[in-house]
């Protein structure tokens, strides 16, 4: 382990700039000029541009007893481009600003910035600018990212249809799941710092909340199979929460049924040693980054072999409102905290 510390007041702003920009690696021939001017210069060939913005911020969206430096460059990144493809877009830029501390050291930054780089070179991004400036209150972290889209092809949260199939992408609750075992063991620790943390069995969960991926492999394979979703957007808040936005936006109710919600079984597992409802998890529980769409019945063929894609209902007239069908066959209305709120 590498225990030498280097003062940021060693290098200076621009020194500092210099350092962590030294390795950037453009992947885009849209990125005309990275960083190093007083502005990058992006040029979309014609393509339709969208932009997202993230502002993380310590003790509210992370927190470094539990979240390495590392982990949280890649997340950092992540729940940008989570955003871009939720658009159905791809990212093909993004700017990084940061605020510090004079506790953290050059090498702190450095891991840091390997997990950014890490998640750019994984996804296709360029990192093309940003800033540095000091902080009194923790770290602060702002992305923009930047992607493009074919004219016309990007996909709203306001354009679903009565009688549309309601899907998602993967599998929902783990992260928060994961979020309750390092909080437990974190309350362990500041009572007790010589007990060795109890994480055993748990690397899926927890793994979904240090290291959650955006699901760049669904929006490929819309464009591979022609799919254009009716309405869409990511999952950061908890099924409920997105599934009522939908409605909202689009004037529509919906039917989800809660034998359709897909939760791995390391979720249900790992859920039940809190005994709380797994189903609860997936509604209240937010940070899965997943996708959740609507599509036209005509495109079910299309989908319907992707073990990547669940259908978990569809879409009704707005008078009907928006309601879930338990396991039980009892019938409940969807509220932006779940049927069976968790307290958060």
């Amino acid at each position: 382990m590498n225990n030498e510390r280097t003062e940021l007041s060693e290098l200076g702003e621009f020194g500092l700039i210099d350092h962590l920009t030294k390795n950037i690696e453009l992947h885009h021939a849209s990125t005309l000029l990275g960083v190093g001017d007083d502005a990058a210069v992006i040029d979309h060939f014609g393509k339709q541009t969208v932009i997202t913005t993230d502002l993380l911020l310590e003790g509210v969206h992370f927190d470094l007893m539990y979240m390495p430096l590392k982990h949280l460059g890649y997340k950092a990144v992540v729940v940008n481009l989570s955003d871009v493809y939720a658009m159905n877009a791809t990212p093909t830029q993004l700017t990084l600003s940061i605020g510090i501390s004079n506790r953290f050291s050059l090498e702190a930054l450095n891991e840091f910035y390997e997990g950014v780089y890490a998640a750019c070179n994984y996804y296709g991004v360029d990192l093309v600018g940003g800033d540095t400036t000091t902080s009194q209150k923790g770290f602060v972290i702002s992305v923009t990212a930047i992607g493009e889209v074919t004219p016309d092809k990007f996909v709203k949260r306001s354009t679903a249809k009565k009688g549309d199939l309601l899907c998602v992408s993967g599998d929902l609750g783990a992260a928060y799941v994961g979020l309750l075992f390092l909080e437990r063991e974190k309350k362990i620790f500041l009572e007790s710092p010589k007990v060795q943390p109890d994480l055993e069995g748990e690397s899926y969960v927890i793994g979904r909340l240090l290291k959650p991926e955006a699901r760049k492999d669904i929006i490929e394979f819309f464009a591979a199979q022609s799919v254009q979703p009716s309405a869409m957007m990511d999952i950061s808040d908890g099924l409920s929460s997105e599934i009522l936005h939908i409605c909202k936006d689009s004037q529509v109710g919906c039917v989800l049924y809660e034998d359709k919600i897909p939760v791995a079984e390391e979720t249900r597992q790992a859920a039940f040693k809190f005994e709380i409802d797994p189903t609860a998890c997936a509604l209240s529980g937010g940070e899965d980054y997943e996708l959740l769409f609507t599509l036209p019945q005509s495109e079910y063929e299309k989908i319907n072999g992707n073990p990547a894609i669940s259908i978990i209902g569809y879409m009704t007239a707005p008078e009907e409102g928006a309601h879930i069908i338990t396991k039980g066959g009892s019938r409940h209305e969807i509220t932006a905290q779940g049927w069976n709120p968790i307290g958060k």
